[in-house]
């Protein structure tokens, strides 16, 4: 497992790289909408395609599936895991907050 400080290195690699060319951005297609969670019932779904997360201040992201393959996307999910445990009946919870996201992910 990775370490919250590792993670946040590689996306900070990641991003060099995209600055300097070698490689995409970690933006995906299709933007993600951050919307406050009050506004949204818990029974709204997700478009075709993407899956709803929250972060841990209460934003709820979709994001689309096509982020799965990113694999600093995959260690956030794990370390979801790890702190928030899985649960069928609660949303995923990102154990980052939502300006994180807005900033690597966006």
């Amino acid at each position: 497992m990775i370490s919250a400080k590792k993670l946040i290195e590689m996306v900070r690699k990641q991003q060099g790289q995209a600055a300097m060319g070698r490689v995409d951005r970690i933006s995906l297609p299709t933007a993600t909408a951050e919307v406050d969670v009050e506004s949204c019932s818990k029974a709204s779904l997700a478009e075709k395609g993407h899956f709803v997360i929250y972060t841990f201040d209460q934003k709820r992201f979709v994001i689309p599936l096509a982020y799965l393959s990113n694999d600093i996307f995959r260690e956030l999910l794990k370390l979801s895991e790890e702190e928030f445990g899985l649960s069928s009946d609660e949303p995923i919870t990102l154990p980052c907050n939502a300006a994180f996201m807005t900033c690597y992910f966006l």
